[in-house]
C-alpha cells in the first residue's frame, strides 16, 4: 500500500512540474508563440516547424491543439495547414521526453534552489515566469527520482505480475487503458515519463513499454478532441483530424513492435532510452507519413464533419477562446473583443428604442425585449471566462483589468435590463394607450436619447483605449446629462402649466423615460472612474484636476449629493 501511495504521489508531482514549466513559458512567450504559430500558414513545412517549436517550448500538443483549433474556427487558419501544425506539435513534444531520457536527477536540487531564489528575489513578471518553469522541471526531474525508488518493490511483487498478464496477452487492451490514463491527465509527456522510469526498474518489459506508449500517444489526440467537443466544425476538425492520423499511425506500429524494438537498442540500451527513441520515432514516421497527404484527411474530415447551414447562435460568444487562459494577456483581449461585441448589441438596442417611442412599432418592441437575452448570455459567459481566468495567477494590472472587465460588463448588463423591464414597458403603455408625445417633448426626448447614445461610444471607447482625458470627458458629461434632464422636465412641467392636453395625458411616461436614460447614462460613466482614480483625478466626492496658471480653462465637475462611484453602493 506504501508502495502504492508513493507511486502517485509521484505522479502527481511530475504532472505538477510539467503544468509549471508550461504555464512559466507560456506566460512568458504566449503572445509570440501564438503570434508564431498565426504566422505559420504559408506551407506545410513553416506550419509543421511553429507547430515543433511552440509544442517544444511549452511541452503539451493538447494545449497547442486548443490554440491551433481556436485559429482554424476564427478562419485564421485552413485545414491542410493546422494538420501540419499539430504535426509538428506531436514531434515537439518529445523534446523534454529525450532529455529526461538520460540520468540528470542531480539537476533536481539546482533547479528547484534556482527557481525559487529568482522567484522570490524578483518582482518582474517574465523572470518569476521562468523561474517557475526552472522550479517546474527540477520537480519533474524529482518526481522520476521518486517514482523509480517506489518502483523498486514492484519488480518482485507477484500482484503486479497478474495486473500486468491481461496487458501483455491483449495489447489493444493495453493501448485503450494508456489512452484512457491519457486522456485523464491531459498530459501525454507525463504518461511516456512514467513509462519510461517503469521500464527502467524492469516493472515493465521493453513491448509493453512500447505498446504502452502507443495509448500514450493516441490518448494525447483524445484529450484534444474532448475539449473542443462543442467548438466551431472548423475546430473540431483539426482535432479529430490529428486523432484519425495517430488512430492509423498507432494501428499500422503496433504489429511491428516487436521487430522495431531491437534496432532501437543500437541508439541506446537503456529501457529509458529506447522508450524515449520509440517515441520519438513514432512521432517522426507520422509526420512522415502524413505531412504530404494533410490535404486528404482535411478533406476526410471535412466530409465527417462538414460546416453546419444553420444560422449561427448570436448569444454564443465569438472571442472567449478557452486555449488562451493559460496567457492572461492573450486571454484579457478575447474577454475585451467580447465585450465589444456585447456593447454593439447593447448600442443596437438603445437605438432601436427610441424608433419603438416614436413609431409605437410593437414587434420592434418585442424584439428589443428578446434582445436582452442576448445580453444576458454574453454577459454570463464573460463573466465565467473570467472567473476561470482569475484562477491563474494573475500580475497587478492583470488582475485590475479583469476587474474593469466584470465590472463594465456587469454594468451594460444592467443598461440592458433598464431597457428591457423599465422602457419597454413604457413602451406596452404608450401603445395600449395610444399616447402621443408634444412636437416639443417627442424632439427633446430624441435629443436626450441621442446623446446617450453618444456617451455609450465613449464609454466604449474609453473602455478599450483607457484614455485619460475621454474619462474627464465622460464624466463631464454626467453633469450635462444631469443638467439636460433637469431643464427638459422644467420644459415639460411648463407645456402642463399651459394645459397642453398632449403633455399632460403623456406626463408620467415622459418623465420616467426621461429619469431611465438617465440611468443608463449613470451605468455608462462607471468606466471612466478606475481611470480617473489611477490618476489620482478623482477625490471622495469631485473630479479634481490641477490647473496650471496658464490655462483659462479650470474645470472641476462635482458628483451629485447622493451619489457616489461604483463598488461603494451605486449604480453609477
Amino acid at each position: 500500500m506504501e508502495t502504492l501511495i508513493n507511486i502517485i504521489g509521484g505522479i502527481a508531482l511530475l504532472l505538477w512540474g510539467i503544468r509549471m514549466v508550461r504555464t512559466g513559458i507560456t506566460r512568458s512567450f504566449g503572445a509570440e508563440l501564438r503570434h508564431a504559430l498565426a504566422l505559420s500558414a504559408r506551407n506545410r513545412l513553416s506550419a509543421f516547424a511553429a507547430g515543433l517549436g511552440v509544442a517544444a517550448a511549452i511541452q503539451s500538443s493538447t494545449a497547442t491543439a486548443m490554440i491551433v483549433a481556436a485559429f482554424a474556427g476564427q478562419g485564421l487558419l485552413v485545414g491542410g495547414t493546422a494538420l501540419a501544425i499539430m504535426l509538428g506539435a506531436d514531434v515537439g513534444t518529445t523534446v523534454v521526453v529525450q532529455l529526461l531520457s538520460f540520468d540528470l536527477h542531480w539537476l533536481s536540487p539546482l533547479l528547484v534552489a534556482a527557481g525559487v531564489f529568482v522567484f522570490l528575489g524578483s518582482d518582474r513578471n517574465k523572470q518569476r515566469n521562468l523561474a517557475r518553469t526552472a522550479i517546474g522541471l527540477g520537480l519533474v526531474l524529482l518526481a522520476l527520482q521518486l517514482i523509480m525508488l517506489a518502483s523498486t518493490p514492484l519488480r518482485e511483487t507477484e500482484a503486479v505480475s497478474v495486473l500486468l498478464q491481461p496487458l501483455e496477452s491483449e495489447p489493444l487492451l493495453a493501448i485503450v487503458v494508456l489512452a484512457a490514463l491519457t486522456w485523464a491527465s491531459h498530459s501525454s509527456v507525463a504518461m511516456v515519463l512514467l513509462i519510461m522510469s517503469l521500464a527502467s526498474m524492469q516493472v515493465l518489459n521493453l513491448q509493453m513499454a512500447m505498446i504502452m506508449v502507443l495509448g500514450a500517444n493516441l490518448g494525447s489526440g483524445l484529450a484534444a478532441v474532448g475539449l473542443t467537443w462543442r467548438a466551431e466544425p472548423a475546430a473540431r476538425r483539426v482535432t479529430r483530424g490529428n486523432l484519425l492520423m495517430r488512430l492509423v499511425g498507432v494501428l499500422a506500429v503496433l504489429p511491428a513492435v516487436a521487430y522495431v524494438a531491437p534496432y532501437l537498442t543500437v541508439l541506446g540500451d537503456s529501457p529509458a532510452r529506447v522508450v524515449a527513441n520509440f517515441h520519438l520515432g513514432f512521432n517522426l514516421a507520422l509526420a512522415l507519413a502524413f505531412l504530404p497527404s494533410v490535404g486528404v484527411v482535411q478533406r476526410l474530415a471535412l466530409r465527417l464533419l462538414p460546416d453546419t447551414s444553420e444560422a449561427e447562435d448570436p448569444g454564443q460568444p465569438r472571442y472567449l477562446d478557452p486555449g488562451s487562459l493559460d496567457t492572461p494577456a492573450v486571454a484579457l483581449s478575447c474577454a475585451t473583443r467580447e465585450t465589444l461585441r456585447m456593447g454593439d448589441e447593447l448600442r443596437r438596442m438603445l437605438i432601436a428604442t427610441d424608433d419603438v417611442f416614436r413609431t409605437n412599432d410593437d414587434d420592434l418592441r418585442r424584439d428589443i425585449e428578446r434582445a436582452d437575452d442576448l445580453i444576458d448570455r454574453l454577459h454570463e459567459a464573460i463573466k465565467l471566462y473570467m472567473t476561470r481566468l482569475t484562477k491563474e495567477e494573475l500580475d497587478e494590472q492583470q488582475s485590475a483589468r479583469a476587474i474593469e472587465i466584470l465590472s463594465f460588463t456587469t454594468n451594460l448588463e444592467h443598461i440592458g435590463d433598464i431597457i428591457d423591464k423599465n422602457l419597454m414597458e413604457l413602451a406596452a403603455k404608450k401603445i395600449k394607450s395610444k399616447a402621443s408625445f408634444s412636437v416639443e417633448g417627442q424632439k427633446e426626448l430624441a435629443d436626450f436619447h441621442e446623446k446617450i447614445v453618444a456617451n455609450l461610444d465613449l464609454a466604449l471607447n474609453i473602455f478599450m483605449s483607457g484614455d485619460l482625458e475621454l474619462a474627464r470627458r465622460l464624466l463631464r458629461e454626467k453633469t450635462a446629462v444631469r443638467d439636460l434632464e433637469r431643464s427638459y422636465v422644467e420644459n415639460h412641467f411648463a407645456r402642463i402649466r399651459a394645459g397642453r392636453p398632449d403633455s399632460i395625458e403623456s406626463s408620467s411616461l415622459h418623465l420616467d423615460i426621461l429619469r431611465d436614460l438617465k440611468r443608463i447614462n449613470g451605468h455608462l460613466t462607471s468606466v471612466a472612474y478606475p481611470i480617473l482614480e489611477r490618476a489620482s483625478e478623482l477625490a471622495e466626492s469631485r473630479l479634481v484636476e490641477d490647473v496650471d496658471a496658464s490655462k483659462p480653462d479650470d474645470w472641476r465637475v462635482d458628483e451629485p449629493a447622493g451619489e457616489t462611484r461604483p463598488g461603494a453602493g451605486s449604480n453609477g
